[in-house]
């Protein structure tokens, strides 16, 4: 049983955000202050991913734990609504699929990708080592 009513439900999801997230602006700032430039979104690659790194043929994506279903056991993000399972279950396992099928196509048109999680903020240092390994030379 969901403890909203049908337009407060409405209301908190329309504030959910597809760019320029909080975990996004981040993973931006930290990949900037290592000194590496990127584009934003491009929606001309499977995915519009969230940093593309062109010259290096990298794309990093950062994803919300419960969004994009991080398949950590460990991670509480990721956690199944315990009310309308009917309709979470399938959307969010949809969401997951598109998200492999994505990077598949990336990857088989040359693309390295990378995917931060959002739990994966936690612990900058590692994230900053993470980042560097990725986009090094």
């Amino acid at each position: 049983m969901d403890t909203l009513s049908r337009s407060e439900r409405s209301e908190r999801m329309s504030r959910v955000r597809g760019k320029d997230t909080k975990p996004e602006l981040i993973v931006r700032s930290l990949v900037h202050a290592l000194g590496y430039r990127f584009r934003l979104h491009r929606r001309d690659l499977p995915g519009a991913p969230d940093l593309t790194f062109a010259g290096r043929r990298k794309v990093i994506f950062v994803h919300g734990c419960f969004w994009h279903r991080h398949p950590d056991p460990e991670c509480k993000l990721a956690r199944m609504p315990k009310s309308r399972q009917e309709f979470w279950r399938p959307k969010l396992e949809g969401n997951r699929a598109r998200d492999l099928r994505n990077e598949e196509m990336l990857k088989d048109s040359g693309w390295d990708v990378m995917t931060v999680w959002e739990c994966e903020l936690r612990d900058m240092p590692s994230l900053e080592n993470k980042v560097r390994t990725f986009l090094g030379e």
